[in-house]
């Protein structure tokens, strides 16, 4: 990498969050990567030749992004905490012989079910 495409990559002062991505780098396709890279990442040169991997690893350099964060969501620890919740929770309905209860447990685990999924999105 030449010393000018080092300085343009520092210049570079837009930020991985005013992409405004609706879903992540790895879940995009090649089609979408390369749009995005010619629209708003200027300093990536040759994308409409580059392959998924090459785009997603470029793209990453340039705003420091590195391999081992896109893995596991920064929510994790919360969401093992609500699906231990759950578990506790689905004991009790077994248990309980009122209906009501029952149908106010079944809706609370629910909830908690729906906010698991979009703790895992919000990557």
């Amino acid at each position: 990498m030449s010393e000018e495409t080092k300085t343009n990559d520092r210049s570079y002062e837009m930020s991985f969050e005013d992409l405004g991505l609706t879903k992540p780098l790895d879940k995009m396709t090649a089609k979408e990567l390369r749009a995005l890279a010619v629209e708003k990442i200027p300093s990536i040169v040759g994308a409409s030749g580059m392959s998924k991997e090459d785009l997603i690893a470029r793209i990453k350099e340039i705003f420091g992004i590195s391999d081992e964060e896109g893995g596991v969501s920064p929510y994790k620890e919360q969401i093992l905490r609500i699906k231990r919740e759950i578990r506790e929770m689905r004991i009790a309905k077994k248990q309980t012989e009122d209906r009501k209860q029952r149908d106010i447990l079944r809706r609370r685990i629910n909830k908690l079910k729906k906010r698991t999924r979009r703790l895992a999105r919000a990557v």
